[in-house]
């Protein structure tokens, strides 16, 4: 992933409930987990600076106190606002303006060096993110939002669970049981979601599939309702050039995404909500469409495919969303940006938008 764009305390506890919290959910503005991802990055700037310019949410970060204070330091946010919280009652006793250290995330036997992660450093990364999604879980937290993650510290950590992590989508599709799980990105100028994520690119036209380009059609115009848009027009992008061509280019869109699409009919007709579908549409077609506003978001067929227009159009604001989980999650839309790290300069919108868009989902879902 990329870096982002460049910009130029007191310790009190209370009792408090058990940690699992019961699935009662917290009066007030509601709590949102943030886990600060890789400590060597920029994760732990960005998620102290945007959970200090966030109103209507309280934040708790969930990763090492002597990393987040490093990091509060370096963002310029007052140590007197970081405040360790051991369970509900604590974080409901918070005062506006403090943002809440998990008293349980993992510590680091040393600091980590900026740039540089260590197996230490990824096996911290995916305990924080497992903490973070617990407290989700458990309701305590209405919502979670993860920090930039190295894919690569994690699953060379040694850490049980994770040799197999190939990105939080997966990871949190497997450890929360979603029966499917989609990513999608959602910016002020679009909203896309994927049908095949972290997968290399010679495997993506065996894993296009129906029943896959059903899902995130579906799950794409479930998240356009909770976003506000009524009757949400949604077109599938094709995977070949020029749509195949009538399959002179490939069949894909006849035999794979053509069905998903009426498969997707299908279910939106008996769950909701009603929307527009379109498609098999040419990628470059459909991102414009959805670029200049005739189109409300649009289904990709791979990673790249919806992360090139997403970042164009919205880096540093675009926020990636794991949809079908059952519980919220959100994160930004960019990595670790270790060139970055130590030097305060990144930053911090892209965290800022997904705490407050996370919040907007918590409250659409309660509804």
């Amino acid at each position: 992933m990329t870096s982002p764009v460049r910009r130029g305390g007191a310790r009190t506890t209370a009792a408090g409930a058990a940690r699992g919290g019961g699935r009662s959910r917290p009066a007030g503005p509601p709590i949102v987990a943030i886990s600060v991802g890789c400590p060597s990055g920029v994760g732990p700037e960005v998620a102290v600076a945007g959970a200090a310019s966030v109103e209507g949410a309280r934040c708790v970060l969930v990763g090492d106190e002597a990393i987040i204070r490093r990091a509060a330091k370096l963002v310029r946010v007052a140590a007197r606002r970081l405040v360790v919280v051991d369970g509900r009652a604590a974080i409901e006793e918070l005062a506006p303006g403090s943002i809440g250290l998990w008293a349980g995330s993992a510590r680091l036997s040393r600091p980590s060096a900026f740039g540089r992660p260590e197996a230490e450093d990824g096996a911290a990364q995916l305990a924080w993110i497992d903490a973070a999604t617990d407290l989700v879980r458990d309701g305590v937290a209405a919502a979670l939002v993860t920090g930039p993650a190295s894919k690569h510290a994690i699953a060379t950590s040694g850490a049980p669970g994770s040799a197999d992590f190939l990105g939080h989508t997966e990871h949190l599709g497997r450890r929360l049981r979603a029966r499917e799980v989609t990513m999608a990105f959602a910016s002020g100028k679009l909203v896309t979601a994927l049908v095949t994520t972290h997968v290399p690119l010679r495997e993506v036209p065996d894993a296009v599939s129906p029943r896959e380009v059903a899902r995130a059609a579906v799950w794409l115009a479930r998240l356009l309702g909770d976003l506000g848009r009524e009757r949400p027009r949604v077109a599938v992008a094709a995977l070949n050039p020029h749509a195949g061509e009538g399959g002179l280019l490939g069949d894909e869109e006849q035999v794979r995404i053509t069905p998903g699409i009426r498969l997707a009919a299908r279910r939106l007709s008996r769950s909701g909500p009603a929307a527009e579908l379109t498609g098999p549409v040419g990628a470059e077609t459909a991102f414009r469409l959805a670029a200049r506003g005739a189109l409300d978001g649009v289904v990709a067929m791979y990673h790249d495919q919806a992360t090139i227009p997403s970042k164009l159009l919205g880096f540093g604001e675009a926020v990636n969303v794991t949809l079908g989980l059952p519980i919220v999650r959100t994160s930004v839309d960019h990595g670790t940006a270790y060139d970055l790290a130590g030097t305060g300069r990144a930053d911090p919108r892209g965290m800022r938008e997904a705490i407050v868009l996370a919040a907007q989902l918590a409250a659409a879902r309660a509804r």
